[in-house]
């Protein structure tokens, strides 16, 4: 009797909307910024933080994030223990999604990845690149052939640090990682802007993240329709975090005050001054 009318009461709360509907985001704990970080409080931050808070507060839906090992993420999908999955994509761990249908969201954010190299080797060949620094876990698209032919040799880092470390001490010719991450973390926390720059005559590859899930399909219809919805308000955020910065123009992970430079001398060449 107690059970039942225990169950009573909260029907009637959630009925009288009181009870929200709160999903889990699975999300990876990994220092990616802008696109996402842990800070110090242990909290998720960034570009898809206030996305995902932006689309909790306009549909009144509760969002909780579990922050995880990278590896640990697409089991946590697959097992049940999270609702959803951030970043994901179709094309991404093909061989452990074999037997799992999953649904996934529009794309909520472009990105490039490819090979950034010390400013005087940009614009070599490829077989001049035979030493590539890898994050673990990372796959360097358009690059296997030569690998598997040896004529490329993987160097493997940790994270991201020690990553571009490689790079800059020459120990690699070049460190393949997502461009707007590496530029941004050159710029803003390694202090050496412009120590390496992308190399766009390099094999690189343009994908999107996507929200992923195993049993809310309908969930991501409703976030769709505010990824159109919002679209002005997404795109400021994407300028305020510059998580697409350039990536579709010739400055694509040039810092920014010399794309600034740079289009105000254009600008200045164009009006004849």
């Amino acid at each position: 009797m107690k059970y039942s009318h225990a169950c009573s009461l909260l029907a009637l709360a959630c009925s009288t909307s009181v009870c929200a509907e709160s999903y889990v985001i699975g999300v990876e704990r990994l220092d990616f910024a802008p696109h996402y970080s842990i800070d110090k409080q242990g909290q998720y931050q960034g570009f898809a933080r206030e996305v995902f808070d932006l689309f909790a507060a306009t549909t009144g839906v509760e969002l909780s994030y579990k922050i995880m090992p990278v590896d640990q993420l697409l089991p946590a999908l697959l097992d049940g223990a999270v609702d959803f999955k951030y970043p994901d994509s179709d094309t991404w761990s093909k061989e452990q999604k074999v037997g799992a249908t999953l649904s996934y969201s529009r794309g909520i954010v472009d990105y490039v990845d490819g090979v950034l190299v010390a400013p005087q080797r940009q614009g070599q060949p490829i077989d001049q690149l035979k030493r590539l620094a890898l994050v673990n876990g990372w796959t360097p698209w358009g690059y296997q052939e030569r690998i598997d032919a040896k004529q490329i040799q993987l160097s493997y880092s940790d994270d991201l640090r020690q990553m571009i470390r490689l790079a800059l001490k020459k120990d690699t010719d070049g460190a393949y990682f997502n461009v707007v991450v590496a530029t941004h973390y050159l710029d803003n926390i390694r202090a050496r802007p412009g120590a390496l720059v992308f190399d766009a005559n390099l094999p690189h590859s343009r994908g999107s993240f996507h929200l992923s899930t195993l049993k809310h399909a309908q969930f991501l219809q409703r976030f769709d329709r505010f990824l159109i919805e919002q679209q002005s308000q997404i795109a400021a955020l994407k300028d305020k975090y510059q998580v697409e910065a350039n990536l579709d123009s010739q400055y694509m992970g040039m810092e920014q005050w010399k794309v600034d430079s740079l289009k105000r001398r254009q600008q200045k060449d164009a009006s004849g001054g």
